[in-house]
C-alpha cells in the first residue's frame, strides 16, 4: 500500500479526522490498547502534528505508560503548545511530581489566544458502549479467567460487529486458533472517484398521478385531459434517469431528488438540453418567462390578465368550450411554486406581490387555450377558443426554448443589466458544477481515508497473526509491505525483534530491540524478551544497564524484575535470580514468563519445584511453549521418556518452526530406542534452521551412534567453523577422526581442545584411551557425560 503522504492534500485532513474519531471511541470504551495502536499509527504518519502527538500521549497515559507519555510531550525539538503542557501536567501528577505539574499548568495559562486542537477540544462521549465493545470486554475477561471457548465466541462476535476493535483480535491471537485474515477482515475494493457521468442511473419514478410540474416517468406516456397521448421518443435518452426539470423547485413536495447524488448531479439538471424526453412546456411555462418584467409596448395585451386575481383566470378557463384548456390551466396553477422560486431572482431585482398570482394568467385565456389545444392535437391542426380566429401551429419545443432564451437575453440587455440574475440556471451552472465537483472529491477522500485505515489494520493483523502462530517468515514479509513511516514505529520494531528472537537469529533481534529503545526509551513492554535475548548473547554489561534503567522507570513493572533476575542468572547467582522472578510473579500473577524462568532456575536443584513452576505458568498461559519445553526437560531428567516426549511434542505443536524443539523431540524418541525416527526429526530440524548449532550437534552425535562417521564429520566441521571456541565440538570431531582412522587430524583437534579448555585434560586422556583400545561404544554414557557443561 502507498504511504499517506503520497496522497492528495485533501486526503490527509479526512484521514486525521478518522483517526481522531476512532481513537476517542476506543478510549471511551476503555479499550486502551486499541486506542494506543491507532494513535501510534496516526503519530507515525506525521510526528510534527501536535494533534497526533496529543492523542498518542493521552493513549499512553491511559495505558499506564506514564514515562513514555511524558517523554512524548516534552520533546526538545518541538515547540510545545498549551495542550502539551496540559498532558505533561497530568503525567507529572500521576508520578507524584506536583510542583512540575503546577509549572506546566502555569505555562499553559500564559499562552494567549489558546485554541484547543481537535484532539483536546470538547466532545460528547457515548453514554453507554455499543454491543461490539461489550462482547470484546466479555471475551477479554473470559481469556483472563482461563475460559477459552467463551472468550473465542465473544471475541468473534465483537469483530463481526466492529472489525476495528484491535484488542479483540489480539485476544484471538492469544488463544491460538485464529481464523484466516480474509475471513475476519474481508478485502474491500479500491475507492473510485465518481463523477456526473459515472454515477449509476437512478430507478425510474413510480407510476403515480403527479402534477405536471413534477414530470412523468421517462417511459410513461403523458396523460392529457382530452385523452390524447404525447409519447416519448425511445431513441433520444436523457443524461440520466430520474432527472427533473430545472423549474422543479427544491421546496416542491413532488421533487424526486435522490439523496446520494442530488448534489453531484445538480448542474446536469440545469444544463441538460431540452428534447422530447423532457416534459412538454405548459402554457404557463411559455407565458411565465416572457412576463418577468412588465413592458407596456411588448406586452400591453397581457397586462389585464396579470392584474386579475387567480379566480378570474379560473373563470375564464371554465368558460372555454375546449375541455383541454381547463386541464392546462389547472396544471399551470400547480406549477406556481416552482416558477415563483426561479422568478424571485429575476433581472428586475424586486419581485412584486402580484407575480405569484399572475403566473396562472400570464396570457389571455383564448391564446392559452388555443395554443394548448393545438399542441395536444399534434401541432398540425388548427384549433379555436371562444369562437376566435384560427391560430397557426406553434414551433417545436426545442425551437420554442431557443426562442425564449434569445428573448430573455435581448430583454436583459435592453434593460441595461450587465450580468444575468444570480438565480437563473445559466448563472448558477458554474457554481453548481464547482459544488458538485467538491462534493464528489470530499466523498472520494472520505472513502480513501477509511480504506487506508482498514488496509493498514489488515496488514498489521496479518503480521500479528503470523507472529502468534510463530510463522516468522510470513510475519517479516507482511511487515515489509507497510509504509516506511510505520516500519520505523516502536510497535513494528518490537515485532521484528520478537520474530528474529523466535527464529533464534539473536544478532538481528538485538539490533531491532536497540532501535526500539531509541524510538521509545521508556518502553516497558517486550523488555522481558530483550533481557532474555541479552542473556543468550552473554551481554553482561548491556543486561545490567537495561535492568537498572527499567527499575528506575517503573519499579513495580514485572519486566524490570525479570531483567534483574536474568542479570543474576547470567552471573550464576541463582538464589538472587529466583528471588527476582518471584517478585515479578507477585507484581503480576498472570505473567507466565516469570514462572517459567523460575522453573528453569530451580531445575538443577529441585526438579519437583521446577515442575510446579512450569505448571503454574501453563495455567496462566496455555500456549506458553517454553513452559511445555521445561516440563519435557524435567520429565527427561526423571527418566520419564514418554512424558518427556509428550510435552516436547506439545511445545513443537505450538511453535512448529522452532528447530530446538524438534531436536528435543528427536532426542526423546532416540531415548526410547527409535533411532530412525529420531534421525528423521533431526534432519527436519536442520533443514528448518541450518544455522542452529545445537540441532546440528545433536544430529552429529546421532550419526556417530549410527556409525555414519563421514556424515557426522561434515556436521562437526561446519560447527567448528561457526563455533571454534566450543570444546564439545572439538572433542566430538577428534573422536570421529579417530574412528575413521585419521590420527593426524585427531591429534590436531585434541591439541586445539587443550588450548580452548585447559581444564578438560582428563576428558582428552579418556577419549584417547577409548579410541586407542578401539572399543568405543558410540552414543554411550561417556559421551553424555562429556557433553555436560
Amino acid at each position: 500500500m502507498s504511504d499517506a503522504t503520497d496522497a492528495s492534500p485533501s486526503f490527509l485532513p479526512l484521514l486525521a479526522q478518522r483517526f481522531t474519531t476512532l481513537i476517542w471511541q476506543c478510549l471511551d470504551a476503555d479499550l486502551t490498547k486499541s486506542a494506543l495502536f491507532y494513535a501510534e499509527r496516526y503519530f507515525s504518519l506525521d510526528s510534527t502534528n501536535h494533534d497526533a502527538r496529543h492523542l498518542y500521549a493521552t493513549s499512553l497515559l491511559r495505558a499506564s505508560q506514564i514515562h513514555s507519555a511524558l517523554f512524548l510531550t516534552n520533546h526538545p525539538e518541538q515547540e510545545q503548545c498549551a495542550s502539551c503542557f496540559e498532558i505533561k501536567a497530568k503525567c507529572c501528577t500521576a508520578l507524584g511530581r506536583h510542583r512540575q505539574a503546577r509549572e506546566a499548568l502555569e505555562l499553559a495559562v500564559q499562552i494567549p489566544a489558546y485554541t484547543p486542537t481537535p484532539a483536546m477540544a470538547l466532545r460528547t462521549a457515548r453514554a453507554f458502549p455499543e454491543e461490539a465493545v461489550l462482547h470484546a470486554r466479555s471475551g477479554l475477561q473470559a481469556l483472563k479467567g482461563n475460559l477459552p471457548d467463551q472468550a473465542r465466541t465473544s471475541l468473534r462476535q465483537a469483530l463481526a460487529l466492529n472489525p476495528m476493535l484491535w484488542e479483540a483480535f489480539e485476544g484471538l491471537c492469544q488463544l491460538g486458533s485464529i481464523p484466516e485474515i480474509e475471513d475476519l477482515f474481508p478485502s474491500r475494493p479500491a475507492p473510485i472517484k465518481r463523477s456526473m457521468h459515472d454515477e449509476p442511473p437512478l430507478p425510474p419514478p413510480p407510476r403515480a398521478p403527479v402534477p405536471a410540474s413534477a414530470g412523468l416517468g421517462f417511459f410513461t406516456p403523458e396523460l392529457n385531459g382530452g385523452g390524447a397521448h404525447t409519447l416519448r421518443r425511445p431513441d433520444v435518452l436523457p443524461f440520466r434517469l430520474g432527472t427533473v426539470h430545472p423549474r422543479e423547485s427544491l421546496f416542491s413536495d413532488t421533487s424526486s431528488f435522490a439523496p446520494d447524488n442530488s448534489v453531484l448531479q445538480a448542474h446536469h439538471r440545469f444544463r441538460a438540453p431540452t428534447s422530447q424526453n423532457s416534459r412538454p412546456l405548459s402554457s404557463a411555462d411559455e407565458a411565465g418567462p416572457a412576463h418577468k418584467r412588465l413592458r407596456p409596448n411588448a406586452h400591453s395585451t397581457a397586462q389585464p390578465s396579470l392584474l386579475r386575481p387567480p379566480s378570474a383566470a379560473l373563470t375564464t378557463a371554465k368558460s372555454d368550450s375546449d375541455s383541454t384548456a381547463a386541464t392546462t390551466t389547472a396544471r399551470a396553477k400547480k406549477a406556481r411554486p416552482a416558477l415563483t422560486h426561479f422568478n424571485l431572482f429575476s433581472s428586475s431585482g424586486q419581485p412584486s406581490a402580484a407575480q405569484p398570482k399572475a403566473r396562472a394568467a400570464a396570457a389571455p385565456a383564448d391564446a392559452a387555450g388555443t395554443r394548448r389545444s393545438a399542441r395536444l392535437m399534434g401541432g398540425g391542426t388548427n384549433g379555436t377558443a371562444n369562437g376566435g380566429a384560427t391560430k397557426a401551429a406553434p414551433p417545436p419545443a426545442r425551437d420554442r426554448r431557443r426562442a425564449h432564451t434569445r428573448t430573455r437575453s435581448r430583454s436583459t440587455e435592453s434593460d441595461g443589466d450587465d450580468e444575468p440574475s444570480v438565480g437563473s440556471p445559466r448563472s448558477d451552472g458554474s457554481s453548481w458544477a464547482a459544488a458538485a465537483e467538491q462534493a464528489a472529491q470530499d466523498a472520494y477522500d472520505a472513502e480513501l481515508a477509511d480504506q487506508y485505515i482498514y488496509d493498514l489494520m489488515r496488514l498489521f493483523a496479518s503480521a500479528t497473526r503470523a507472529l502468534a502462530v510463530y510463522d516468522t517468515a510470513l510475519c517479516m514479509e507482511e511487515l515489509d509491505k507497510l509504509p516506511h513511516k510505520h516500519q520505523r514505529s516502536p510497535h513494528v520494531m518490537a515485532m521484528v525483534g520478537r520474530a528474529h528472537y523466535e527464529r533464534t537469529d539473536y544478532m538481528a533481534a538485538e539490533r531491532a530491540f536497540q532501535a526500539v529503545r531509541m524510538l521509545e526509551p521508556y518502553r516497558m513492554w517486550d523488555m522481558e524478551v530483550y533481557s532474555t535475548l541479552l542473556w543468550h548473547l552473554r551481554r553482561k554489561v548491556q543486561l545490567a544497564f537495561l535492568a537498572q534503567e527499567l527499575v528506575a522507570i517503573d519499579p513495580r513493572a514485572p519486566e524490570a524484575w525479570i531483567a534483574i533476575g536474568n542479570t543474576f542468572s547470567l552471573e550464576r547467582q541463582r538464589a538472587q535470580a529466583l528471588a527476582c522472578f518471584r517478585r515479578a510473579q507477585q507484581l503480576d500473577p498472570g505473567c507466565a514468563y516469570a514462572f517459567t524462568l523460575a522453573g528453569h532456575e530451580t531445575i538443577d536443584e529441585d526438579v519437583d519445584k521446577a515442575v510446579l513452576a512450569f505448571q503454574t505458568a501453563l495455567r496462566a498461559d496455555p500456549r506458553h511453549y517454553n513452559a511445555w519445553y521445561g516440563l519435557g526437560t524435567c520429565y527427561l531428567r526423571m527418566s520419564k521418556i514418554r512424558m518427556a516426549e509428550y510435552h516436547y511434542r506439545k511445545a513443537a505443536e505450538i511453535h512448529p518452526n522452532n528447530a530446538v524443539l524438534l531436536g528435543c523431540v528427536g532426542m526423546a524418541v532416540e531415548r526410547r530406542g527409535d533411532r530412525g525416527g529420531a534421525l528423521a526429526l533431526f534432519n527436519e530440524a536442520v533443514k528448518l534452521s541450518p544455522e542452529n548449532a545445537l540441532v546440528r550437534y545433536r544430529r552429529a552425535k546421532m550419526l556417530i551412534g549410527l556409525k555414519r562417521y563421514e556424515a557426522a564429520i561434515k556436521d562437526l566441521e561446519v560447527l567448528r567453523d561457526t563455533s571454534p571456541d566450543e570444546s564439545n565440538v572439538v572433542f566430538q570431531l577428534a573422536r570421529a577422526y579417530r574412528l575413521v582412522g585419521d590420527g593426524v587430524r585427531a591429534a590436531q583437534m585434541l591439541a586445539v581442545a587443550r588450548d580452548v579448555s585447559p581444564k578438560s585434560v582428563g576428558k582428552i586422556k579418556k577419549l584417547m584411551e577409548t579410541v586407542k583400545d578401539e572399543e568405543a561404544v558410540p552414543g554411550g554414557g561417556e559421551d553424555e557425560k562429556m557433553d555436560e557443561r
